[in-house]
């Protein structure tokens, strides 16, 4: 830390997911000076099952329970959960977010044209993925193959390392932006855990935080909030902005899985295609896990005799739009309850997953235990922070999932680098309040 005595920066970005890896890219594009503080690693990805579980594993920081023994897990690792993610570019909620204010239409379009979005082509769609989306068709649904973040010409088949990391960089996640960000001259503190933002009156002037147990303290002009939909609200409440973490949503999903006894398989892409049911409030996707997690998933529901079935097991996930509620604690555990409404969305998707894979030839059919996803609504849009981002303190803002205003129930990524392009956009455009304080040192 001692080379960075004395170093200017005009923007701090806390966290380095979709959300404050975009920003940071594009203002350091703009020739702005940017720390990037992460709490997790930015060790080079290698693709490996330890690796992942120090990632997204470890219980009370990166796997919490909640009521009902409902699993959420998050990414903090450099790159955030976009590590980890299965890379589908679904569309923003264009509609919901210009009610409040908010078009990124722009900036989506210039995403799609910056990044990779595309359907995978027919040679990377795995043999599990083909059969459930041929036999979904077959039944009347309108499954199709989903957009993917995929450079697809380093993309294996027979792989499965798209749950644990892709070490052939084959599908894009935020760390590419780190990357370009310091490639621009930003600066990156891994292991630098946030406590809090420091203030000056109603100004953000800097943040304080901790990295091997020593206590450090970093001022910009600018600071911008990015830990996720669990760690900024953290940070807020800690700050002052009490009002964080209150009625979110985590996007609750579970897996029906089958066997049959004409494919041996089980490494492919995950959700390669599927279907939404916007009416009824849920997603369907094929989604073909890791031995060890599906292993896992079978355990947790006591189907022991389903344990050496992954390779000829197909898998449709289905996730839900949950309602808003609950609440975190201080220290970022989860406090909500899966409502009967939602838990009815899941069933009801299930029982069309079951539809699909007897039709499919499977037999031994069951279901997971709930899990949850993509945790936002923490820091609103409309509730806490205005159409720019902003919190009612200057000069403080927030990009990521925690800023989404109401319940979606689809993977963020494509909007969270939306939302991020259009914030930096605003900042270079004079958006944030002159201070007329020096720039900060660490």
């Amino acid at each position: 830390m001692k080379d960075l005595q004395g170093t200017q920066f005009d923007a701090i970005v806390v966290g380095t997911g979709p959300g404050g890896a975009t920003v940071a890219k594009e203002l350091s594009a703009k020739k702005k000076k940017v720390l990037m503080l992460e709490w997790g690693s930015s060790a080079p990805v290698k693709g490996t099952t330890m690796q992942a579980a120090l990632m997204a594993g470890i219980p009370g920081r990166s796997a919490l329970i909640t009521y009902g023994g409902l699993a959420m897990v998050r990414g903090i690792v450099m790159g955030g959960s976009s590590v980890l993610y299965y890379a589908t570019a679904f569309d923003p909620p264009h509609d919901m977010l210009k009610s409040y204010g908010i078009d990124i239409r722009k900036e989506v379009e210039q995403t799609k044209k910056e990044l990779p979005v595309a359907p995978m082509k027919d040679e990377l769609v795995g043999p599990m993925a083909s059969r459930i989306m041929d036999t979904a068709r077959d039944l009347g649904y309108d499954w199709n193959k989903l957009p993917k973040f995929l450079y697809q010409d380093r993309c294996k088949t027979d792989c499965d390392k798209c749950t644990l990391g892709c070490p052939y960089e084959a599908k894009w996640s935020a760390r590419m932006y780190v990357d370009e960000a310091l490639n621009n001259g930003a600066q990156l503190i891994d292991h630098a855990r946030v406590k809090r933002v420091i203030t000056e009156g109603n100004t953000a002037t800097g943040v304080e935080f901790s990295r091997w147990g020593k206590s450090f303290k970093a001022f910009a002009p600018v600071v911008i909030i990015a830990a996720g939909g669990i760690g900024s609200p953290v940070i807020l409440r800690n700050s002052g902005l009490t009002g964080a973490g209150y009625d979110f949503f985590y996007d609750p999903l579970i897996a029906v899985m089958g066997t049959v006894k004409d494919i041996k398989g089980g490494r492919e892409f995950p959700m390669a295609a599927g279907m939404q049911f916007p009416e009824e409030g849920y997603v369907m996707t094929d989604m073909t896990i890791p031995r060890l997690l599906y292993q896992g998933f079978t355990a947790e529901v006591f189907r022991f005799d389903r344990l050496f079935s992954h390779s000829r097991t197909l898998q449709i996930m289905v996730k839900a739009r949950d309602s808003l509620g609950g609440k975190l604690t201080n220290s970022g555990g989860v406090r909500k309850k899966l409502a009967k409404d939602d838990r009815g969305k899941l069933l009801h998707g299930a029982d069309r997953a079951r539809e699909i894979l007897k039709h499919a030839g499977a037999k031994h059919i069951y279901k997971s235990w709930y899990i949850a996803a993509h945790p936002g609504g923490t820091v609103r849009v409309g509730d806490m922070l205005d159409a720019n981002l902003k919190t009612e303190y200057d000069n403080l803002y927030v990009c990521d999932c925690s800023v989404i205003p109401e319940a979606w129930g689809l993977p963020p990524t494509l909007t969270l680098v939306g939302l991020g392009k259009r914030l930096a956009g605003h900042l270079t455009a004079g958006g944030a309040k002159k201070t007329g304080k020096k720039k900060g040192a660490v």
